[in-house]
């Protein structure tokens, strides 16, 4: 008899040893390699903040309208709109009719939305 056959769980354990090894054994591999071989070169250059080369100027804090942001919820909702319809569309032919009923109330609520949207003045670009 095997170890395997007296404790169900003992593969579990294994692989969750295993996991926490493969996430990490790298690390600290790079840990490692950074401490041992990695140059010691600290300056104001090294440790200074900058982004693409160039030191920033003014402050970074720039306020958006919220429109803007209402644009991007009603992108991204019909955005996923269409990962939804799209295995719809696909298996269409083999789908019962209470699939087609479901879909329908789906695409009604996103017409709904949309009419939402439009009344709301957030698909207005000004």
């Amino acid at each position: 008899m095997n170890a395997a056959a007296d404790n169900p769980y003992l593969l579990v354990v294994v692989f969750a040893i295993a996991a926490v090894l493969f996430a990490l054994v790298p690390l600290g591999l790079a840990r490692f390699w950074s401490k041992k071989f990695s140059p010691l070169k600290p300056g104001p250059d090294k440790n200074a903040t900058y982004e693409c080369g160039l030191e920033s100027k003014g402050d970074a804090w720039v306020q958006f309208k919220s429109e803007y942001y209402l644009y991007a919820i009603v992108f991204l909702i019909f955005d996923v709109e269409t990962i939804f319809l799209l295995p719809f569309a696909v298996a269409f032919a083999g789908l019962p009719a209470g699939a087609f009923v479901a879909m329908m109330i789906f695409l009604l609520l996103l017409v709904e939305g949309l009419i939402w949207a439009w009344k709301k003045g957030v698909l207005t670009w000004k």
